[in-house]
């Protein structure tokens, strides 16, 4: 199994599998998701150590039943050789209604096959009123139109 682009990176394709990786977390598909990963992917988010795709999908089930309207918004920070630097936003509410806004580096890692083997994501979550949101695609894929963070001033 391979997702492409391969590594190594340029800013081009850097640009290309962080908006796949975007789009894919976009549409909340657990299973989806997964397959861009190793079968022995090592995560860390946040405090969480998660190692293989069952992992990872029962960690995004529990993730998306709890977080409620999830739009992410990703920018490739750098890259070198495999190696890639993410920054995200996201928006979401919980299950009283309170929306949140997660601000989020992360560390990726990717094999020959262009599966990311290694991903350490730090995240900070922000309470925010319902009049701050600025995610209001409808869900699943940011449209192109949509600015990206760097646009939002985020």
């Amino acid at each position: 199994m391979s997702r492409p682009p391969f590594p190594p990176f340029d800013a081009e394709t850097a640009a290309i599998k962080t908006r796949l990786a975007e789009d894919a977390w976009n549409s909340r598909n657990p299973m989806l998701v997964a397959q861009a990963y190793t079968m022995d992917s090592q995560w860390r988010n946040r405090t969480t150590f998660i190692r293989g795709r069952s992992e990872i999908v029962s960690f995004l089930t529990h993730k998306w039943a709890t977080e409620h309207d999830y739009r992410l918004i990703k920018e490739f920070w750098g890259f070198r050789n495999n190696r890639m630097a993410v920054r995200f936003a996201y928006e979401w509410h919980d299950a009283t209604g309170c929306w949140f806004r997660s601000y989020g580096n992360e560390m990726w890692e990717f094999d020959e096959a262009g599966l990311m083997r290694r991903r350490f994501a730090s995240i900070n979550d922000l309470a925010i009123a319902d009049a701050d949101r600025l995610f209001h695609w409808p869900q699943g894929r940011r449209p192109d139109s949509h600015p990206g963070l760097s646009e939002l001033g985020l």
